[in-house]
């Protein structure tokens, strides 16, 4: 199977290339069209969904609202791709978010890389003992005119109180302590953590999903 994610997020790329290597993972960028997503929605699955839309509507000739695309190298056939996005985040309860946020956190305050929200999310936790924490996954795939598969995973944690010096991961990894490995999720191998993750279950139940449907035409069909 073929996938072709509606982001250029290389982390996201890898994850799900290694999560599934029998089959082919593309980006925008992979198929010559540049194309961005204004994540304005309230839910996991509003943005994700949103993500998805969008790219297979301007894959058959649309542009919906908040999507901005072009192609940017010969046009080559991309309609019958099943297009899959995510939208992924951290909760953490005792700080009712960042969730839907996660991305952006800290954005009011300067802050903008992957370490830097990391940091800014465990000053606002302080010395609090109430560190429990969850990655949420809300994946959806497009693959026809209104038709759609939508999975939602979730993976538990605590927030440590400092960051490790694991390697592995993105994003609030190095900060996300897991109990049954006494250590964090960027310190644990991709193979473990696509087994346990957010992604990792999300992503495997939409391809179960997708290998139940039978194929059809995707083109849309208009009154």
């Amino acid at each position: 199977m073929t996938i072709l994610l509606a982001t250029n997020n290389a982390h996201k790329k890898r994850e799900l290339a290694e999560t599934f290597p029998d089959n082919t993972v593309l980006t925008p960028e992979d198929v010559g069209v540049a194309y961005e997503y204004d994540e304005t929605g309230i839910t996991f699955f509003e943005n994700s969904y949103g993500k998805a839309r969008g790219l297979w509507a301007f894959l058959h000739g649309e542009t919906l609202p908040g999507v901005t695309a072009s192609r940017v190298a010969p046009e080559r056939q991309l309609a019958n791709l099943t297009v899959i996005a995510d939208d992924s985040g951290i909760v953490v309860p005792a700080l009712g978010g960042p969730g839907v946020y996660s991305a952006r956190y800290g954005r009011d305050a300067g802050v903008a890389t992957d370490a830097e929200r990391t940091l800014h999310l465990l000053s606002q936790l302080g010395g609090s003992t109430e560190r429990e924490a969850y990655y949420v996954c809300c994946m959806v795939a497009v693959y026809g005119e209104n038709r759609f598969a939508v999975v939602q995973e979730q993976w538990d944690g605590v927030v440590a109180e400092a960051p490790s010096d694991g390697k592995g991961g993105f994003g609030y990894d190095p900060v996300f302590f897991l109990a049954e490995f006494g250590c964090t999720a960027a310190d644990i191998s991709s193979e473990q953590k696509h087994a346990i993750s957010h992604r990792g279950k999300a992503a495997r139940a939409i391809a179960r999903a997708l290998n139940g449907i039978a194929p059809l035409d995707s083109s849309p069909k208009r009154a």
